[in-house]
């Protein structure tokens, strides 16, 4: 046992235990920064599949009410930040249009226009609108 404890005194008297501590963390650091990495990306994936859910539900809600497109809009980012704001989680009204305007492009309860080609006797056409001329 005193072998023991006189190795350790000279690892800790010489500076050797110092030494390889240093030298260890040569090698954990970039490790565990690499871990820090990868956890905060995948923090920010999952925030990220949060606000995307939230908008697509925010856009199916008001899909069917008697309001105009632009207040269904204004609505649905308004009720993303408050539902990211409950959850703890601050976004900028910017963020949260653009989560909107994704949820209502993916979504198959919002109509879209189909660009149609109109064959005529005087030529062909393409209009934003279905439409059924001669």
């Amino acid at each position: 046992m005193k072998v023991v404890n006189d190795m350790v005194e000279w690892l800790i008297q010489s500076g050797a235990l110092t030494a390889l501590f240093l030298f260890a963390w040569k090698f954990v650091k970039p490790w565990l920064d690499a871990k820090t990495s990868h956890a905060s990306a995948e923090q920010s994936m999952a925030v990220w599949a949060l606000i995307d859910q939230i908008a697509s539900t925010a856009v199916a809600s008001l899909a069917s009410t008697s309001m105009t497109g632009e207040q269904k809009f204004n609505q649905a980012v308004s009720d993303v930040i408050n539902a990211l704001d409950r959850q703890g989680y601050a976004i900028t009204e910017e963020t949260a249009k653009l989560a909107v305007q994704s949820a209502y492009e993916k979504s198959p309860l919002t109509t879209k226009a189909v660009a149609t080609t109109i064959v005529s006797k005087t030529g062909v056409t393409t209009s934003g609108n279905q439409s059924t001329e001669d």
